[in-house]
């Protein structure tokens, strides 16, 4: 079992930069492959980024390229996504996933945080 803690939301003007940290608890945090998704307000669930085991390869949605980085520290158990050039649609409830396969699919991710909310104003 592995349970999630994000952090980092918060409210930024449009342009801006936050970086969301998302914590893991338990020993086995290297063996899973991370990965960020959002929801905005009436919409689905959306991949966002994720990351291998080792941290070695990232992929990233279209929308995101260039602007948002993630990351990981296996000796802190902690995933990051450093968001950059902020706009106001990144505006939504981000959350950190982690599971065994290295997708885009939500459904293929065990264990999720109970997220936190990004704000961009214009």
């Amino acid at each position: 079992q592995v349970q999630l803690v994000e952090s980092g939301g918060g409210l930024v003007q449009a342009g801006g930069s936050l970086r969301l940290s998302c914590a893991a608890s338990g020993r086995t945090f290297s063996s899973y492959v991370m990965a960020w998704f959002r929801q905005a307000p009436g919409k689905e669930r959306e991949f966002v980024a994720t990351i291998t085991q080792s941290g070695g390869s990232t992929y990233y949605t279209d929308s995101v390229k260039g602007r948002f980085s993630i990351s990981r520290d296996n000796a802190k158990n902690t995933v990051y996504l450093q968001m950059n050039s902020l706009k106001p649609e990144d505006t939504a409830v981000y959350y950190c996933a982690g599971g065994s396969q290295y997708t885009h699919y939500s459904l293929a991710y065990d264990y999720w945080g109970q997220g936190t909310q990004v704000t961009v104003s214009s």
